[in-house]
């Protein structure tokens, strides 16, 4: 052959091979994080079928999509991770996704999905007179983390009941603890209450015999948060998942019992416990699974967030939600 028609094969050989195919545009990696909470049962369950490799979204995103999979306590951590470009999208309460949208300007947060109501509580000691928030002067309240959708709920609700919450002291002490510690301290007597989310709700209940002062059966408490930058680079990825995760939101209301062992398997390959059925099966009624967001429920998470003193101005939220 001679060298010209060499040289032009070689050049045109290595454009194409980095000319994006079609089965290249179609595959994708998805850095999705949740935390091991009942209330984020969708991801519960997908996450549960990707480590059988029969991945939900795999199968309904494209050919050789990967998703993979990141487990955090709470919000917080999750939208500091979405501003490090450490994952895509995440499960997370409303709180942190409002704290961090505001906190971006509006710039690097959208939600773009709902995904479930309710599902948290204020669990007090058996055995102390705890009525009111003016009953907890002087006491010790356990939230998940600084900042995230309980722990902002409790200190707007101990502020409005008339108590001096602060971030070192006040009238009341809110001790930010993670989940899997609030049970062991509270049955020590070391918390006298809890603002937490299901499971850990009816673990505190089953297994510490806290009872239940405050349901916030009416919150909203997950949604699902994608970072501008993954939005705009990849919308119809992004809406695909979207339809993918009302689809898996169906499933799962129409197959309780198959939903209910996937999220125990996932609960105890995340937190190396044992999950019995008993505690899911009790957690289960208290959440309502929906793909949609209210703007009223957001709008009382700002209105919260302003009375705990963890967000100086209201943000617009004109951004913040994105739909199909």
């Amino acid at each position: 052959m001679p060298r010209f028609q060499f040289v032009v094969l070689s050049m045109l050989a290595l454009a194409i091979a980095g000319m994006p195919s079609a089965r290249g545009e179609e595959s994708a990696s998805i850095r999705i994080g949740h935390f091991p909470n009942v209330s984020h049962v969708q991801a519960l369950v997908a996450h549960a079928l990707s480590r059988q490799n029969k991945g939900w979204f795999e199968a309904r995103l494209g050919p050789g999509t990967k998703i993979d999979w990141f487990i955090y306590n709470a919000g917080p951590s999750a939208m500091e991770a979405i501003f490090a470009d450490s994952i895509d999208l995440t499960y997370v309460g409303p709180s942190p996704a409002i704290n961090a949208y505001s906190k971006a300007n509006g710039e690097e947060i959208r939600i773009i999905s709902g995904a479930a109501d309710g599902g948290s509580a204020l669990v007090v000691q058996p055995d102390q007179a705890l009525h009111t928030a003016a009953d907890f002067r002087g006491k010790r309240v356990g939230t998940p983390q600084l900042g995230n959708t309980q722990d902002v709920a409790a200190r707007a609700w101990l502020a409005q009941g008339g108590l001096k919450v602060t971030l070192t002291g006040g009238d009341v002490s809110v001790l930010p603890t993670q989940n899997p510690d609030q049970l062991g301290l509270f049955q020590r007597k070391e918390l006298d209450a809890v603002w937490t989310v299901e499971p850990w709700v009816s673990r505190l209940e089953l297994e510490a015999g806290g009872k239940i002062l405050v349901d916030d059966s009416d919150a909203i408490t997950t949604v699902v948060v994608s970072s501008v930058k993954f939005l705009s680079a990849h919308r119809d990825l992004v809406d695909r998942f979207r339809t993918a995760e009302a689809e898996l939101t169906q499933w799962v209301l129409d197959h309780p019992d198959e939903a209910k062992a996937l999220v125990a398997q996932e609960l105890k390959a995340e937190t190396g416990g044992e999950v019995k059925p008993e505690l899911i099966a009790h957690a289960w009624p208290r959440i309502r699974l929906t793909n949609t967001v209210s703007r009223s429920g957001l709008d009382l998470f700002v209105t919260r967030a302003k009375d705990a003193g963890l967000l100086k101005s209201v943000p617009d939220l004109s951004k913040l939600v994105v739909g199909p």
